[in-house]
């Protein structure tokens, strides 16, 4: 096999075009064998020897495929001979005989030509599969997609392909997302992409074609308890608890109302935004039972620019869980977080107010911010507290390990991502979230506003308190906080009730 192969090679090899298209194709099909069975085998795992596997010789092989043809029609052009005058000229009299049709030249450039087409088809889809990979598309465009990587691995859909949430299903879709990649690449070798990335992204597919294949509105119903530990800044680093039921119903046919009532499809919400920013509301819709749309427009900013956006958005999944994946904390947050797990030793006094001071700064890059944050972690406790220094030595330095990872996960210098760069839509801290709708400032015709009442997506079992089930604690009468508290603790109760009595139904 291996002589005939070479005996065709020296056949088909016409003049120098030729043997440099058929050193091309076969070079070019060895290595990429090789290197695929490398990579497969676990030898290589780097995603740009990838993208060279299934960008570059590919395109060598069938760059060096179209070369032959070309230089047989050259050779014929330069000897006035003919296709079989020249077969005859380069093949063996056995190879030739007979009809062309019928001889055994055919027969090998059939076969050859059937295993360049199966070659093409299995690279072609070996390609897509790899470009598919999230470790392509964290790591091909490593100073662009690295924040966005980083952020992923640590993601509650860490297990989920890019292209599930970035793509969707359909040829369309591929074909879209292809396209756009395209540009991508353009961005990146021309430096034309921004930093950093703005947000939304707009091509993203409709969240019911993606984040419903998993989470579909059907299963959102009953209540979820969710605690949350903030940690204050004194010398124990105090805990202090907020404890949510959260109502995640969907509120079908006003059954039930809770959290996730804006996506059932009887209750649809549209909307307009400033810029068309997802953040600040000019109005809101809102579907009523006969199928009409009620109004709220945002009184600061809807005559002056209601004109202007006529075209809306329907509600979905992202406008809420805008960072369902790339999730960048926040300097506290990512603190208290680590705390709570023990990550952080709460035993050392003032660990909290320390470890804020080092993470909040933005350094110059990520080699100089690890120095500072051990500098600025080391040096306050020298000089404020020189024994505990000594004595939490090893709890500290543990603590600083901590920190240059949390600064390393959140902030990237060279892509111009600080803290709050992409803030989170999911809750309410501060005036974006639920607030963006859920505001006295966004009234109907009737003068009404978009309900804002805390109980309407939660029950309140604590809120900053001592433990973390304080308003379910007995309290005394005589508190300025009884009526509050036998509020709250009355709504909770109720609350809970009722779920359990919908699911039991």
């Amino acid at each position: 096999m291996f002589k005939k192969y070479i005996s065709f090679i020296r056949g088909v090899s016409v003049n120098k075009l030729g043997l440099t298209g058929v050193v091309l194709t076969t070079s070019a099909f060895v290595t990429f064998i090789i290197l695929e069975l490398t990579r497969v085998l676990g030898f290589i795992t780097n995603a740009y020897v990838g993208l060279v596997n299934y960008m570059l010789f590919p395109a060598l092989f069938v760059i060096g495929l179209i070369m032959i043809p070309i230089a047989w029609r050259k050779r014929k052009r330069e000897t006035g001979k003919s296709t079989e005058q020249l077969l005859q000229e380069q093949f063996e009299k056995r190879e030739t005989e007979g009809s062309f049709l019928g001889s055994r030249i055919f027969r090998t450039i059939a076969i050859f030509t059937l295993i360049n087409i199966l070659f093409l088809s299995v690279l072609s889809s070996r390609m897509l599969h790899f470009m598919d990979e999230p470790h392509f598309c964290g790591t091909a465009c490593h100073t662009v997609m690295n924040p966005e990587w980083v952020t992923y691995q640590a993601s509650p859909h860490a297990r989920v392909k890019c292209v599930e949430c970035h793509v969707g299903e359909g040829v369309d879709a591929l074909v879209n997302a292809k396209l756009n990649g395209l540009w991508q690449i353009i961005s990146l070798t021309f430096n034309l992409y921004e930093q950093p990335i703005p947000t939304p992204v707009y091509q993203l597919r409709p969240a019911r074609e993606t984040c419903e294949k998993c989470h579909w509105p059907d299963k959102f119903y009953g209540q979820r308890i969710k605690r949350i530990v903030d940690y204050e800044y004194d010398s124990l680093s105090t805990p202090r608890y907020t404890t949510l039921s959260l109502k995640i119903d969907v509120g079908e046919a006003d059954v039930r109302r809770g959290i996730h009532w804006h996506i059932a499809e009887e209750n649809e919400i549209r909307y307009a935004s400033l810029e068309d920013e997802r953040e600040e509301m000019i109005w809101v819709d809102v579907r009523q039972p006969d199928g009409s749309f009620k109004r709220y427009k945002n009184t600061e900013l809807v005559s002056e620019h209601e004109s202007e956006f006529e075209d809306f958005r329907i509600l979905d999944c992202v406008d809420c869980h805008n960072r369902a994946t790339h999730i960048y904390e926040q300097p506290e947050k990512a603190l208290n977080e680590r705390i709570r797990k023990g990550l952080i030793d709460r035993s050392v006094p003032f660990i909290k107010k320390a470890a804020l001071g080092a993470i909040l700064p933005i350094y110059n890059d990520t080699a100089s911010a690890r120095e500072q944050i051990a500098n600025h972690v080391r040096g306050f406790y020298q000089r404020e507290y020189p024994g505990i220094f000594r004595q939490k030595f090893a709890e500290i330095d543990s603590t600083i390990a901590v920190l240059q990872s949390i600064y390393a996960r959140n902030i990237h210098p060279y892509m111009n991502i600080r803290w709050n760069s992409y803030p989170g839509h999911i809750g309410h801290r501060g005036t974006g979230g639920c607030f963006r709708c859920h505001n006295p400032n966004m009234i109907d015709e009737e003068g009404e506003s978009i309900p804002d009442d805390c109980t309407m997506c939660h029950s309140i079992a604590a809120y900053g308190g001592n433990t973390p089930y304080q308003y379910l604690e007995p309290v005394d009468t005589s508190s300025q906080d009884y009526i509050i508290h036998q509020y709250l603790k009355n709504e909770f109760l109720e609350s809970a009730a009722e779920a359990k009595n919908n699911q039991e139904q």
